[in-house]
């Protein structure tokens, strides 16, 4: 199939109906962004945008919300609701559970959520949606070729055999009855809109002309950044890469801040002297509601949210597959080291106060990111049921999150749970800041004038000082809140083993863009290139900066301390 490219940029087709399926964080604004901004593509008139949302018990309310204006995100989100409104009000924007309405769209977003099930992507929930998708198309006007924009993340060779096998079922062949691309999200809770219009972007496709047409549509949305085209299965290491990378420098910096926390070393001074040595500083050790972006990150109670737990599996998919062995992955690692947060920051407590078995906790912030409802894969839920564990009295409170919030009802803490500040506090003996709510970072004042049985503070968030909470005769301690400067042959020790971490990252990604390229790339166009992934991981605005691979010939050690990515880092390159 030939797809004409005019002089001016534009296409011989026409865009009168774009349909967005599942307005979740990433739907939601892209729905409403693409109704706004009134695009005319071969026709006079501005395209209209459908949500489509299945019937369920959790999120069927969604289509009435989004007919009656209202967006159907929590949380803090400047400008969504604005948006969202106005361009119901136009009619440029509705909702429904209706599948076969789909017939007729000429764009369809799929913005249906992936999981994993253990080592591999669990595509239930999407596979049920393009189930739905394909037979509405199957219907479609002769001769229209919908191009379907897959914006969920999908691990890599996915587009290539699940979702083209998928549709294939259906008698929708790529390149013939519809086109394939994605365009992997780069959206953050409590920045959507910003994250949008002024985050760059990858566009992909199976077919080359596809990213153009992406770019061609998207460029009406995404306004102060650049569109990088790009094949599908590239996109799909990138997108994977930039999660797992930062998953795996979350895991850097806890076992990095554990040693702090033992040796009452500031792990912020430590940051902020390790990060210039990089050239990667950023204003996060000050700010906790500043995205950190640096190197080293900032450790907290935990890695939550629905992708950093998941894409590095999803990354490593069809090598775990293949058998490879995986003993030595900082991907997979850096899981063991993140999932160990929520119990570190208890033994970090108690090294202060004791054991909490019969004490009075109370848990602030019950969502995994600052001014956001999203509880998915939430550490302060892994406190909590640690907490309980322990036999100790806890509480769980959160302004944003709804008290039937389905991650709550699913560990059974819903009945542990309340918006109210007060009556989270009221009897409390110990407050952990699970979570940096700009609210607590405001309220500090009124949290410790409605906390009379107070005794200590712990900041899991780096929202409060020492001193702030001291000087309210308040007990306190926080993750990486030691007193001591950090002596120079430590930051060096980091600096050196950070460089060290970075290589062997690089070094085990390159061997999965090999591995994919002999078993998955067909064509030279959908093959995958490390110096491509590494410029385009580059363009993330949260920081993803992947070093060039090389030897490792040394494992830094600091009186005896040798971090543990490093090792694995230096045990993968001997064994290769």
């Amino acid at each position: 199939m030939t797809i004409k490219l005019n002089k001016d940029y534009s296409f011989d087709w026409k865009v009168e109906k774009i349909a967005v399926i599942g307005p979740g964080i990433v739907g939601m604004p892209m729905a409403s962004l693409l109704a706004s901004a009134k695009i005319k593509i071969g026709t006079t008139r501005p395209a209209k945008v459908l949500v489509v949302q299945r019937k369920s018990e959790n999120s069927g309310w969604k289509v009435d919300a989004i007919n009656s204006g209202k967006s159907v995100i929590g949380g803090i989100e400047p400008d969504l609701n604005t948006i969202t409104e106005k361009a119901v009000k136009a009619g440029l924007l509705s909702a429904t559970s209706d599948f076969n309405e789909l017939t007729d769209a000429d764009v369809v977003l799929v913005s249906i959520q992936t999981d994993k099930d253990g080592y591999a992507p669990d595509y239930g929930p999407l596979l049920g949606g393009l189930s739905s998708l394909a037979r509405a198309l199957q219907n479609k006007p002769e001769g229209k070729i919908p191009l379907i924009i897959f914006e969920s993340t999908l691990a890599p060779s996915s587009m290539a055999t699940v979702i083209s096998d998928h549709f294939a079922k259906f008698g929708l062949v790529e390149g013939r009855d519809i086109l394939l691309g994605n365009s992997p999200n780069r959206v953050m809770p409590g920045r959507l809109v910003e994250r949008v219009t002024s985050s760059d972007k990858l566009v992909a496709g199976l077919h080359p002309e596809t990213p153009k047409m992406i770019q061609h549509l998207y460029k009406h949305i995404v306004l102060k950044a650049e569109l990088f085209a790009t094949n599908s299965m590239t996109a799909e290491v990138v997108k994977t890469l930039e999660n797992a990378y930062r998953d795996v420098r979350i895991a850097f910096s806890a076992d990095v801040v554990r040693y702090c926390d033992e040796n009452d070393i500031d792990f912020y001074a430590l940051r902020n002297k390790v990060n210039k040595k990089l050239a990667q500083e950023d204003n996060a050790s000050a700010d906790p509601n500043a995205v950190p972006s640096g190197g080293i990150l900032i450790p907290m109670l935990g890695v939550g949210g629905h992708c950093l737990p998941k894409d590095g599996i999803l990354l490593w998919w069809r090598r775990i597959d293949s058998k490879a062995d995986t003993s030595n992955s900082l991907i997979l690692n850096s899981r063991f080291i993140n999932d160990e947060s929520p119990t570190e920051t208890i033994r970090l407590a108690e090294k202060s106060f004791g054991f909490f078995r019969g004490k009075k906790v109370a848990i602030l912030g019950a969502a995994y990111r600052f001014n956001s409802e999203d509880t998915r894969n939430s550490p302060s839920i892994q406190l909590a049921l640690r907490f309980q564990e322990r036999d100790a009295e806890i509480i769980l409170q959160d302004p944003y999150v709804k008290p039937d919030d389905q991650n709550l009802l699913h560990f059974k803490l819903n009945d542990i749970f309340t918006r109210d500040l007060e009556k989270a506090i009221t009897e409390a003996e110990y407050i952990f800041i699970g979570t940096a709510h700009k609210a607590y970072i405001d309220g500090f004042e009124d949290i410790i004038k409605k906390a009379p049985k107070l005794k200590a503070i712990i900041d899991a968030s780096n929202i409060y000082s020492r001193k702030q909470v001291e000087d309210k005769g308040i007990a306190y301690t926080g993750i990486g809140r030691g007193s001591e400067a950090p002596k120079k042959d430590f930051v060096d020790f980091v600096y050196k083993s950070f460089r060290i971490m970075e290589r062997g990252l690089a070094n085990e990604v390159m061997a999965i863009c090999t591995f994919l390229n002999k078993k998955y790339a067909h064509t030279d166009f959908n093959k995958v290139d490390f110096t491509e992934v590494q410029r385009l991981a580059g363009s993330c605005s949260t920081g993803c900066e992947i070093a060039n691979t090389g030897a490792i010939t040394e494992m830094p050690d600091y009186k005896g301390k040798v971090l543990r990515l490093v090792k694995n880092a230096f045990d993968a390159a001997k064994e290769e």
